[in-house]
């Protein structure tokens, strides 16, 4: 089984255009589902016939939370993520394999789409970002310790997550990057930034989640409770701004080898 853990961003349901809420509203009213039809598959292609194809969902849907009585709604954009997630891919593996999985003039050509997705409409970008086997260590950027909750599920398993608003992930990720550039880690700095103008395209009162969705699986509760990584980073952040780099690279390297250690699954499987 492959774990995955999500970065989501969540609009606030109220705060949608009228009648992209209304789409909403109905969807949570039938339990999250919009049409009580079996899926619905189109094969879609990057460009020519015999090239690249995808086989995605019609339908949309979301993930939706309700936190501190106010609806939130996380498109999946499945289309929109699938060619997103090729591009990203290429730059996940070494350039051979990256050939082998992704060629070079079919990356042009999903580039190509998504560029005209997004002149179509702007606000077209993927709300929400799935790592196999392991969590991102920049993402832990966006958040502190005192957001982290541990949520028994209804399968008696344990899901880890945190939530915080995106005021706060995108002055944690400016406060990280002048740090950074502080430290002449230029290399990190540009991760750091590409996160937050991925965050710069969502509205204020938006949130944001990570989750460590099925990946929560992969550990048990001792593991789960013992993991503090985005109050780790958070430290290291904080050692390496009062000069303390010996401190800051143990916590980082606390953090990365954790993860280190879970992404020896993906090699193993």
């Amino acid at each position: 089984m492959v774990g995955s853990a999500y970065l989501r961003v969540f609009q606030p349901l109220d705060a949608l255009p009228e009648n992209e809420r209304a789409g909403w509203e109905r969807y949570i009213v039938h339990g999250g589902h919009l049409k009580p039809v079996r899926r619905v598959y189109r094969e879609r292609h990057t460009g020519h016939r015999g090239r690249l194809g995808l086989l995605t969902a019609e339908e949309d849907r979301a993930d939706v939370r309700l936190v501190g009585g106010r609806w939130y709604v996380c498109p999946w954009r499945t289309p929109l993520r699938v060619l997103a997630s090729l591009l990203a891919l290429r730059d996940m593996v070494p350039e051979e394999v990256a050939d082998a999985l992704v060629p070079e003039s079919e990356a042009r050509r999903v580039a190509r789409e998504l560029a005209r997705i997004r002149r179509r409409d702007p606000s077209a970008v993927p709300s929400m970002l799935e790592s196999h086997w392991h969590v991102p260590v920049r993402w832990f950027v966006l958040f502190s310790g005192k957001e982290r909750r541990i949520e028994e599920r209804a399968d008696g398993g344990f899901r880890l997550s945190y939530w915080t608003t995106l005021a706060r992930a995108r002055e944690r990720a400016g406060r990280a990057v002048r740090v950074l550039k502080g430290g002449d880690l230029d290399d990190v700095v540009s991760i750091v930034e590409d996160l937050d103008e991925w965050l710069s395209r969502f509205a204020r009162p938006s949130a944001v989640e990570l989750d460590y969705g099925g990946l929560s699986d992969h550990f048990g509760w001792n593991e789960l409770e013992e993991d503090r990584s985005a109050e780790e980073i958070q430290a290291a952040l904080d050692a390496l701004e009062a000069g303390d780099n010996e401190r800051a690279a143990e916590l980082y390297q606390a953090v990365a080898g954790r993860w280190a250690e879970a992404r020896i699954r993906e090699s193993l499987n």
